[in-house]
């Protein structure tokens, strides 16, 4: 099911894409979510359609638009892929979906949005729109080389002349919009009532700095929160050193993990 709008006479980025097995489960599937990058200001959906393989092994596929930058700056983007999730649950029943198993992945901007997701789970943060009787945390986050602290990013050396994307997502600079930037952390929403995360990064990503990963992993650990960090040696921004079985491997047993044979949320805070 392709192009469904998440937002009643919404923007026309505001619809997902939707991979269900041809012969219904008998019980609720659980959820694997994708989110593209693209600087937030380009990218699609289109491009994620590989989830429908996660069909196959017993999930439903979703992959998801959101605002670009240039049509709204943040939090429209991250305000976006929560009203998805709140859509995902409250039609729930109708498409098989088991609404205690919603696992994220986003890669880049993606992962940004993903670990945001992760993070303010267990707040209103960022929701608004419709469906606000349905929850919009998930289960589990991928992220995939996702900034996540944009004031520490805008510090490395190095970085400091490439965060041009970054002043279109806030409509101004990190100095000019701190407490914006501040808002579009996920490191700063971390409690532990977060979920598990799975994080990658290369370590010689030219896009995004790798402390942005090692920031969240050593925050979601201090928090009491599941992480797990894999670096991937003299990895880029993404890239076929990511595509390895290794990489494969690991993100499979994450998924089985702490998605497929998850049964209930567990309330640790």
């Amino acid at each position: 099911m392709l192009d469904v709008p998440y937002v009643t006479g919404g923007h026309e980025r505001q619809k997902l894409d939707l991979f269900l097995p041809q012969v219904p489960d008998d019980k609720p599937c659980p959820v694997i979510v994708r989110i593209h990058g693209g600087a937030w200001r380009h990218g699609d959906k289109s491009a994620q359609r590989g989830v429908a393989g996660y069909v196959k092994q017993g999930y439903i596929g979703v992959a998801i638009n959101y605002r670009f930058s240039q049509q709204a700056i943040f939090p429209a983007q991250i305000e976006d892929c929560k009203a998805a999730i709140r859509w995902l649950r409250a039609n729930a029943e109708e498409y098989g979906i088991d609404p205690e198993r919603i696992c994220v992945v986003g890669s880049s901007a993606g992962g940004h949005l993903a670990a945001l997701l992760g993070t303010t789970g267990d707040s209103q943060h960022f929701d608004v729109g419709e469906h606000l009787g349905f929850s919009s945390a998930v289960c589990a986050v991928v992220d995939n080389f996702g900034p996540t602290d944009l004031l520490e990013a805008n510090r490395t050396p190095g970085f400091e002349n490439r965060m041009s994307m970054v002043t279109q997502l806030l409509g101004g600079t990190v100095a000019e919009k701190p407490e914006l930037a501040a808002a579009a952390n996920p490191i700063n929403y971390i409690s532990l009532a977060d979920p598990p995360f799975l994080i990658i990064h290369g370590d010689a990503d030219p896009i995004v700095p790798i402390n942005q990963s090692e920031l969240l992993h050593a925050a979601l650990e201090k928090a009491g929160v599941p992480s797990q960090i894999h670096i991937v040696q003299g990895g880029m921004h993404g890239g076929n050193l990511f595509k390895t079985s290794q990489c494969k491997i690991l993100l499979k047993d994450f998924l089985k993990q702490q998605v497929m044979e998850k049964t209930v949320i567990t309330d640790r805070d």
